[in-house]
């Protein structure tokens, strides 16, 4: 049986099209799968900040089978041997968090593709080429299919930012907040005037190269907001902070409604 790779995310955000994404960070088979029922295009599973190892990201992305949602993860680190296991795994997209110049997201560019484009072992063995099973099916297309983005963290790769977007073979460019703002010496506060004054300058030129700009959103209105005026790719939720929003919500209506019980 021949199998299809297309990564029609990638497909999507090439024609300049909006995307839905939401984190999986729980480390569960279960909410990846809830996830990708629900929706969404891409599910990111987050190997950064997640407790999660290579074999949960397995069970995570078998739990997705059957759903249209894509794979993707938050790599840990900007490392070839971790990114050539998360690939075998499956995945089907990469952000890797705290890339500063181009020569590091060169790096990641490398690190995804197979000879002679980058330095990916290859293998036909492992689950993403089907254990031996039509392998060339997965390693002829792999190079075109694997969609990356790097995260523009820190006031570093902000000041480099004209170089990395000249890189070939990045695809995107994944604005993390938290970690921008607390760099720049604004602890955790992405709304602080300065922060949010550098963002747009980022967006600013994002928006005007070839590659394609994602962040998280707070709300659906942050989303909205987004989406208008220009993001491709937003992460939505998140499966633990989604819950644990809730969850307080609920038992906070509980004791607002009854204080003595």
């Amino acid at each position: 049986m021949k199998i299809t790779h297309e990564n029609y995310v990638k497909k999507l955000l090439k024609e300049g099209r909006k995307v839905t994404a939401a984190w999986a960070q729980a480390a569960s088979p279960i909410t990846a799968e809830i996830l990708g029922d629900a929706g969404f295009d891409a599910v990111m599973i987050d190997l950064e900040h997640g407790p999660g190892d290579i074999m949960m990201l397995i069970n995570q992305i078998n739990a997705l089978k059957g759903q249209p949602a894509i794979p993707f993860v938050r790599a840990p680190w900007n490392d070839f041997v971790q990114l050539k296991k998360i690939l075998d795994a499956g995945v089907y997209g990469v952000l890797v968090p705290y890339v500063n110049t181009a020569e590091e997201a060169e790096a990641a560019v490398k690190a995804v593709r197979y000879p002679t484009e980058g330095i990916r072992g290859v293998a036909g063995s492992p689950k993403a080429p089907h254990f031996g099973n039509n392998s060339m099916d997965y390693m002829k297309r792999a190079n075109d299919e694997i969609f990356l983005m790097t995260a523009v963290e820190t006031p570093e790769a902000v000041a480099n930012l004209d170089e990395l977007l000249k890189v070939e073979g990045l695809d995107g460019i994944f604005i993390g907040p938290m970690d921008l703002a607390t760099s720049m010496g604004y602890f955790c506060n992405p709304q602080h005037p300065e922060v949010q004054k550098v963002i747009g300058e980022v967006e600013k030129k994002v928006f005007a190269s070839d590659k394609i700009l994602a962040t998280v959103a707070g709300s659906w209105d942050d989303a909205k907001v987004k989406y208008d005026k220009g993001y491709q790719l937003l992460l939505l939720m998140s499966d633990t902070v989604t819950l644990s929003k809730t969850a307080r919500a609920i038992t906070g209506s509980f004791a607002d409604e009854y204080p003595g019980r």
